[in-house]
């Protein structure tokens, strides 16, 4: 008694694959292979021009964060002129109030809640005789 499986495991591996090679095709000629492949960008030439590419990193990034703080401001500013607005209105609708409330009649229902009633007799004219001696 054998092991089939075993044996048709075996079988199985014998079995060869068939792999089809493709041919190795040309880089095309443009800048980018160029400067790769030519040796205008070196690892000596890199590592020189590092401390730049930081230096315009950190530039972008400063750039970057004005424009946010920029935007930031432009928001803020908006708020505050709405605002602005809104308090223009109630300090306008407030002043037609007073000056509504202002007025003799409403003056005059008001002061009849309290007890007051306006008087009926004209007013008087009051005039001071001067005296002759200077004074």
């Amino acid at each position: 008694m054998s092991n089939r499986l075993r044996t048709e495991i075996q079988e199985e591996g014998e079995v060869e694959e068939i792999v089809d090679e493709r041919p190795v095709r040309d880089l095309p000629d443009n800048l980018f292979t160029q400067v790769l492949k030519k040796g205008f960008l070196t690892t000596e030439r890199a590592t020189n021009a590092l401390p730049f590419v930081l230096y315009l990193a950190f530039l972008g990034m400063v750039y970057i964060g004005n424009m946010h703080l920029a935007e930031k401001s432009v928001r803020e500013i908006d708020a505050l002129n709405k605002e602005v607005k809104e308090l223009g209105w109630d300090y306008k609708s407030s002043k037609a109030d007073l000056a509504f409330k202002s007025t003799l009649t409403e003056v005059g229902k008001r002061a009849d809640t309290l007890g007051l009633s306006q008087s009926v007799d004209p007013p008087v004219k009051i005039t001071v005789k001067e005296v002759a001696n200077g004074n």
